[in-house]
């Protein structure tokens, strides 16, 4: 009889138990009382009890070199979502990534599922969700630029970084601990603590410091091959877990239920806290595009800090990774992107025409869900994408709560606090 790794027993337990905090969360389970998100200065001889700190993560971290003083967030944010000593990497991030060919994923990935989009340094590589469920971090190298690729299942961000700060590259793992429900990262030159969502290092020597972000949308598989059949995939051989293991999501039925896991504080109840929006940032200003909306109108012309941006929504039998405990049946949620449309100086207006399909007004030319235009005076040409993810409601709520949403394009269509 073989042995099962430690690994494997951590992962089918995370799994198990996951399953079945989502299942309270579907019948009503809800968090605690909001702490704030004031910014907590640092002061010599604090305790944890001080800082009121979970009391689960002085136990936890007991053997961490994290400098606590060092903070731009209150250290009563911080919530133990991995229940052990030291939960760092108990969810294995990915540090030697190991990729398929096109031809070789075809085998085992499904035309609808969903996967993170690199396109990088004249490469394009594919990292599908069902793996990265598993292991949320992949350290990665792309040409000559070391990256970080995320994925937080509780918020569904999928969210690349630049991991070279300073002339040192650092290496991300996931710490075991969340705020507002959101993957907290390590670096382990530093043991600094890093926001996922937002690539801000929240505690620690580098506190402060923010990661460039990288555009990596999510696509459905299908668009990616047809995109970029000469790309690379994320294989399931990482030499971690056994291959067939990533076919059983652990997070099914989350995007159903009505209340966040380990969310602490209160849904901005605007929007279902599950619903997806595509979160756009550009020059440090941040907006919401909500699905409800989106997928009514398909393309929406606006401007975000001064930049005309178009917003597109489509491949809607695109799967939920959080839906059941196989992502090749999940519901279709389609997708969301965002573009600048601005083409050789000349500002584009676009309208959805057909399924997939845009024309802008100036010339005539269509374009695809990619921002490739395919026919008329501009065929050939490419919008520039824009830094996107497509998390849920409540997650981008709870770190933007001051930035606007896009409500719709009658009337009124931005609201915000």
């Amino acid at each position: 009889m073989a042995v099962m790794s430690v690994g494997l027993k951590t992962r089918l337990l995370f799994a198990s138990a996951v399953a079945a905090l989502i299942a309270v969360a579907c019948v009503g389970g809800g968090g605690g009382d909001g702490d704030g998100d004031g910014e907590d200065t640092s002061a010599d001889g604090l305790t944890f009890d001080d800082l009121g700190l979970d009391d689960r993560i002085p136990l936890y971290t007991e053997s961490w070199n994290t400098d606590w003083t060092k903070r731009t967030i209150s250290l009563s944010e911080l919530v133990a979502g991995i229940q052990r000593p030291d939960p760092r990497d108990v969810i294995q991030p990915i540090d030697d990534p190991q990729f398929d060919t096109v031809e070789e994923a075809t085998q085992w990935l499904v035309d609808r599922e969903p996967v993170v989009v690199l396109e990088l340094e004249g490469e394009a590589r594919a990292y599908p969700l069902r793996i990265l469920t598993s292991h949320e971090v992949v350290n990665d190298v792309v040409g000559d630029r070391s990256v970080v690729v995320s994925y937080c299942p509780l918020c569904n961000s999928a969210v690349t970084f630049d991991r070279e700060l300073d002339g040192k590259v650092l290496r991300f793992g996931v710490s075991g601990l969340l705020r507002n429900s959101d993957l907290v990262m390590w670096d382990r030159q530093t043991e600094s603590l890093w926001q996922q969502i937002t690539g801000e290092a929240i505690v620690g020597e580098l506190a402060g410091t923010e990661l460039e972000f990288i555009p990596s949308p999510i696509l459905a598989w299908e668009d990616f091959k047809a995109q970029f059949p000469d790309g690379k995939v994320l294989s399931r051989d990482q030499g971690i877990f056994p291959p067939e293991l990533y076919d059983n999501q652990p997070y099914a039925g989350y995007d159903s239920s009505t209340q966040p896991f380990l969310f602490r504080g209160t849904t901005d109840d605007r929007y279902p806290a599950m619903e997806r929006v595509v979160a756009v940032r550009i020059s440090g200003e941040n907006k919401a595009y909500p699905f409800s909306v989106i997928s009514e109108e398909r393309a929406v012309n606006d401007d975000v800090a001064g930049t005309p941006l178009l917003v597109v929504f489509g491949a809607d039998d695109t799967a939920s990774v959080l839906d059941t405990g196989d992502v090749r049946t999940g519901r279709g949620v389609g997708v969301g992107l965002a573009f600048e449309r601005t083409v050789g100086g000349q500002v584009l207006t676009f309208d959805a025409e057909g399924e997939d399909r845009f024309v802008d007004r100036e010339t005539g030319s269509t374009w695809d869900l990619f921002g490739n235009a395919t026919e008329g005076p501009l065929a050939g040409e490419e919008l520039t994408p824009v830094v996107n993810t497509n998390e849920l409601w409540f997650a981008w709520a709870a770190f933007n709560a001051d930035s606007p949403v896009y409500t719709g394009s009658s009337s009124s269509s931005t609201t915000g606090y």
